[in-house]
C-alpha cells in the first residue's frame, strides 16, 4: 500500500475519514494530517482497539478508498 497517497491529500479525505470512525473530532483529524500512526494512535485512544485491530481496520478503510 502507498500511505503516501493518503498523506498528500490529507484534507480532502478527512470527511471519509470522520465518516468511517465518528469518534475522531476535527482537532484529532488536524493533529493526524494524514499521518498513518497518529491514525492508529488515536483509534486506539477513542476506541480502545489493540494495535493489531486498528491496522486491519487501517488497512480495510485504505483498500476501500481505492486510491
Amino acid at each position: 500500500m502507498d500511505w503516501n497517497r493518503i498523506e498528500g491529500t490529507g484534507s480532502s479525505l478527512k470527511g471519509k475519514v470522520k465518516e468511517q470512525w465518528g469518534k475522531l473530532t476535527d482537532d484529532d483529524l488536524n493533529v493526524i494530517e494524514g499521518n498513518r500512526d497518529q491514525l492508529e494512535g488515536k483509534l486506539q485512544e477513542r476506541y480502545g482497539y489493540a494495535k493489531d485491530k486498528v491496522r486491519k481496520e487501517v488497512d480495510d478503510w485504505y483498500t476501500a478508498q481505492r486510491l
